[in-house]
């Protein structure tokens, strides 16, 4: 039989982190844990409230699986049981670590995928004065792909200065859903200008309609509305891109599957995150050679990390140990 154990911790993160809807100084993570016959199972996800999440109703659905999980219920049964989203993330990814420990095989054996390799992984910078944004910058200037968070505002010159301070690196924006679509199009020609390599989720996910009509000089990527392959025949002609995070899929098993359809329907690949500890990194790094832009810097952002934690080395990310997670 397995046991199910469900805990929460709360993170501090290394300075405040400023997005378009809001600024975080700590992170909430709630952590499902698969134990037996003295082996354990750990998956982690992050609850967020933009999508009708918090701490309490993600353990809620976590503990409404604690009969069926411990009757054996499978990755697949799961996904039939709990919709997308954070509490099925950490029972998923749960019971991907629990089976390569009782293997005695890596977690991507099971998948059957490459071992993960060495990869770029952006570095993410939040919203500030553009002075201290441009700083941030040059600060990173050497590394090989910065994301930019914005909102509607001083866009020209936070890109700008961005631009002058790191004039090698890969540049990609997430506005969050801040911006019109009228602001979209007065933007287009200058950031082409500034080498921006790719723009996620300008627009409202509920507003997105316009981008269907819009020659734009730059791939836009989905993020707010895109959660699991559900709603890829509805983004059609809207995204050239589509963002893949494991708390929207609902687990690494949804990851996988909407990674080949996504792609087998034209779409380039982007693997993000939530700000969390490397444990809910971990189970994303598998996308990672499959994808243009991987975004799994979330541990960065932290104070401290977790005991195991990924390896990050100057803009690079590499596949997690065993003694983390898979």
């Amino acid at each position: 039989m397995i046991e199910l154990r469900v805990d929460t911790e709360t993170w501090p993160m290394a300075r405040k982190f400023t997005i378009s809807r809001g600024t975080k100084i700590v992170t909430e993570v709630v952590i499902a844990e698969l134990r037996q016959s003295g082996l354990r199972g750990r998956g982690e996800c992050v609850p967020y409230p933009h999508y009708g999440e918090s701490v309490d109703s993600v353990i809620a659905l976590i503990k409404s699986q604690a009969g069926n999980i411990a009757a054996g219920m499978s990755r697949i049964e799961l996904g039939e049981a709990l919709p997308p989203g954070a509490a099925r993330n950490a029972l998923d990814c749960a019971l991907w670590d629990l089976e390569a420990k009782r293997s005695g095989r890596r977690i991507w054996e099971l998948a059957g995928l490459a071992r993960p390799v060495p990869c770029v992984c952006a570095v993410t910078i939040g919203i500030d004065s553009p002075m201290q944004m441009a700083a941030a910058a040059k600060a990173l200037a050497s590394y090989p792909l910065l994301k930019i968070k914005l909102n509607a505002e001083l866009v020209s010159e936070r890109m700008r200065r961005i631009r002058d301070a790191a004039p090698n690196a890969r540049l990609c924006i997430d506005a969050n859903e801040s911006w019109t679509l009228a602001l979209l199009e007065e933007l287009g020609e200058e950031l082409l200008e500034l080498d921006i390599e790719m723009i996620e989720q300008p627009l409202l996910a509920s507003a997105d309609q316009g981008l269907a009509d819009l020659d734009f000089p730059i791939p836009i990527c989905a993020d707010e509305s895109l959660h699991s392959r559900a709603e890829l025949a509805d983004l059609q002609g809207r995204y050239d891109m589509v963002n893949i995070k494991l708390d929207k899929t609902g687990g690494l098993t949804e990851a996988l599957a909407l990674a080949e359809t996504a792609r087998e329907q034209g779409y380039a690949l982007m693997v993000g995150c939530m700000v969390a500890t490397s444990l809910g990194m971990a189970p994303a790094t598998l996308l990672a050679p499959m994808a243009k832009v991987v975004d799994l810097d979330g541990p960065l952002l932290l104070a401290r990390d977790r005991q195991h934690g990924l390896s990050y080395n100057a803009g690079m990310i590499e596949a997690p140990t065993a003694a983390l997670w898979g």
